[in-house]
């Protein structure tokens, strides 16, 4: 049943219209100043809000406005009550955002046709309202399904990578945390933290193409062998280019460039500093702490302190050069979460 709110400071037309509106069966509300109405908007959310534009405290056309302007009850009709037929009156109330106008003394039958009007408005606007919500539930839903099964295809189709090697299939689900966690560092936002988080495992997707004997190799590799190691990078951009996934887009960019030195020693292409994509660059350092913590065919595991040392002193083989300086300042800061990804994620 439809509740309306009658706002007016005259006891004698409030009764009037209480009196009217019982007999047609409607639920009803007072109040007998521009405040009071303003409190029973809130507490009592009427369908419709019969206002009489001169009243105490706050007067008609303030209190359409507050109405109009709160997103929560801007869907209320409001029909001004009046006694003047003064045309710049009715331009201030459409202005104010009024739907309707009544004029006193008011006409009974006026009355109740322009309430059932405005109620039957409100109704179908409602109903669209609602079921344009219910579609876009229904929509997000869909969305959210594809999304999931998407990325679980993603997550799967890298697994094939490195699919042989269980040490180094638990590897591409940390560096996804670890890049997203230097990326919220950096102040990526929500979307792009997510869209790193699922581009990154598939760093060396383009280790399909390099024999198994090679990878697996628990000697050291010859310079004929590591030159073909390195075309993953080459292979892995060739498989994910041209894709309009930002996932695939972002994945491409770092299968290409995760091997990038800041330094310029690095490869395939030997780019040195900001020429290296920043996404490239957040790889290089995550992908070579995890390396140095987790356990190759070719060595063992070292502990979180050693390959921190490593990384920001260097060893020989490795140099803090290798790096983006300000990433390696982010990475120590965030030392205690690398840590902590690689124990939860070990196994």
């Amino acid at each position: 049943m439809p509740k309306i709110l009658i706002a007016d400071d005259d006891p004698v037309l409030r009764k009037y219209l209480s009196a009217v509106l019982e007999k047609q069966d409607y639920q009803y509300a007072t109040a007998a100043n521009g405040i009071e109405a303003i409190e029973k908007v809130k507490t009592d959310r009427p369908d419709l809000i019969l206002l009489d534009v001169m009243m105490p405290e706050m007067d008609g056309l303030e209190v359409c406005k507050k109405v109009k302007d709160d997103p929560s009850t801007r869907h209320i009709p409001v029909v001004l009550i009046t006694g003047s037929t003064d045309r710049e009156l009715r331009i201030k109330g459409l202005s104010a955002g009024a739907n309707d106008f009544l004029t006193k003394p008011i006409d009974r039958p006026e009355l109740i046709a322009r309430i059932r009007n405005l109620l039957r408005i409100k109704e179908f606007e409602d109903f669209l309202s609602n079921h344009n919500e219910m579609l876009k539930r229904e929509v997000e839903e869909k969305i959210r399904q594809i999304r999931e099964g998407y990325i679980d295809t993603i997550i799967r189709l890298t697994t094939v990578a490195e699919y042989k090697d269980e040490e180094t299939a638990t590897h591409i689900r940390r560096v996804g945390h670890y890049c997203q966690q230097m990326a919220k560092y950096l102040g990526w936002s929500e979307e792009d933290q997510e869209t790193i988080l699922y581009a990154s495992p598939m760093h060396d997707i383009g280790k399909v193409g390099i024999p198994l004997e090679i990878l697996l190799k628990s000697t050291k590799l010859t310079p004929q062998e590591f030159a073909l190691v390195k075309t993953h990078t080459l292979i892995g951009a060739d498989i994910l280019h041209d894709s309009k996934s930002k996932y695939l887009q972002m994945a491409e960019i770092i299968a290409l460039s995760h091997h990038e030195r800041w330094d310029g020693t690095g490869y395939p292409r030997g780019l040195r500093g900001e020429e290296i994509p920043l996404a490239g660059r957040i790889m290089n350092i995550v992908d070579q702490y995890d390396a140095l913590r987790g356990r190759r065919p070719y060595k063992s595991s070292l502990e979180h302190d050693v390959a921190v040392k490593i990384i920001v002193e260097g060893d020989g083989r490795t140099s803090p050069e290798h790096f983006d300086p300000d990433l390696r300042k982010a990475f120590v800061e965030l030392l205690p979460v690398f840590k902590d990804i690689f124990e939860r994620l070990e196994g």
